[in-house]
C-alpha cells in the first residue's frame, strides 16, 4: 500500500506550487489504479489547515472546497484513511525514541508510526525529514516518478 503525505496533497490541490501538475498526475494515477493507497488521518487535518490558511495563500481554499477535494480522493475504490489502531502507542513510542524527535517534528513521527502500523509499503512525500525513520520506505514521486 502507498500512503500520501500532506505536501503531495497540497501540491495536487493548489495550482500555485511548481510541482502541481506532477502531484496531480501522481494522485490521479493512484486514484485510478487498482493498488490500495491511503491518506493518514493527521495528513487530512494538516491538508485542511494548510490549504484554507489565509497567511499561506492569498486566496485560501474555502473549507467546503477542500473537504470536497478530500471526498473526491477518498471516493477512489482503493483509498483508505489510516488511523490509530490497537497497539498504536507502542509503535509511536518506538518511533519517537528511535528518531529522538520532539516538538513540531512529532507530527512526522505520528504519520510514520501510522504507516508502519498499517504495513504501508511506501510513503510518498516531498519532505526529506522522513529519512529520520529508516524502517519506513519513502519516495518523492515528484522527483522519481
Amino acid at each position: 500500500m502507498i500512503a500520501v503525505d500532506t505536501n503531495i496533497l497540497v501540491y495536487a490541490h493548489r495550482t500555485e506550487p511548481p510541482f502541481h501538475t506532477d502531484a496531480l498526475a501522481c494522485l490521479s494515477r493512484l486514484a485510478s489504479d487498482s493498488v490500495p493507497w491511503a491518506i493518514p488521518w493527521p495528513c487530512v487535518y494538516e491538508f485542511l489547515a494548510v490549504v484554507t490558511h489565509p497567511r499561506i495563500f492569498v486566496e485560501p481554499t474555502p473549507m467546503a472546497v477542500a473537504l470536497d477535494q478530500l471526498e473526491a480522493w477518498l471516493a477512489s475504490p482503493h483509498a483508505v484513511l489510516l488511523g490509530e489502531m490497537e497497539g498504536q502507542f507502542s509503535i509511536t513510542k518506538a518511533v519517537l525514541l528511535q528518531s529522538r524527535l520532539r516538538g513540531p517534528a512529532v507530527h512526522d513521527a505520528k504519520v510514520a508510526a501510522l504507516c508502519l502500523a498499517h504495513d504501508v509499503d511506501e510513503l510518498w512525500t516531498a519532505d526529506r525529514d522522513y529519512s529520520r525513520f529508516p524502517s519506513l520506505a519513502t519516495r518523492n514521486p515528484l522527483l522519481h516518478p
